[in-house]
Formats: structure tokens, sequence, C-alpha cells
């Protein structure tokens, strides 16, 4: 999987939950399983925590690379 700053958060948990959650969970974002967060994208969460989406999701394709 590819993560882009228009991927939904759910998808990137779908695909792995295990490895992706900490991630979202270290920087804030403790909401995964409301409702919203399964059809947000990165940049929206983003913009509503506050956190760089190009960091973000540079972080998540390094961890799914892997």
């Amino acid at each position: 999987m590819k993560v882009s700053k228009e991927t939904v958060i759910g998808d990137i948990l779908d695909e792995d939950l295990e490895r992706t959650a900490p991630v979202f969970l270290g920087i804030g974002m403790h909401c995964l399983g409301c409702p919203a967060s399964r059809g947000e994208t990165i940049e929206e969460a983003c913009m509503v925590h506050g956190v760089d989406a190009d960091a973000l999701v540079a972080e998540l394709n390094a961890l799914l690379d892997q």
C-alpha cells in the first residue's frame, strides 16, 4: 500500500493495524475507533490535529515498505 495525503485513515488501519496504530496514537490521534477517523483522510486529520501531513505520509510509507 502506498499512502498519500488523500488516503483514508481507516484504509491504512485495515492494511496493518498493529504497526500503523501506534504511529497515529504517538502524534495525538487517539480517536482511531471513532466513525470520523474511518472516513477521514490523512490531510483532514492532520489539519485538525496540527500535524505535518507530509511528514506523517513519509513515516507511514517507510513503515509499510518494511
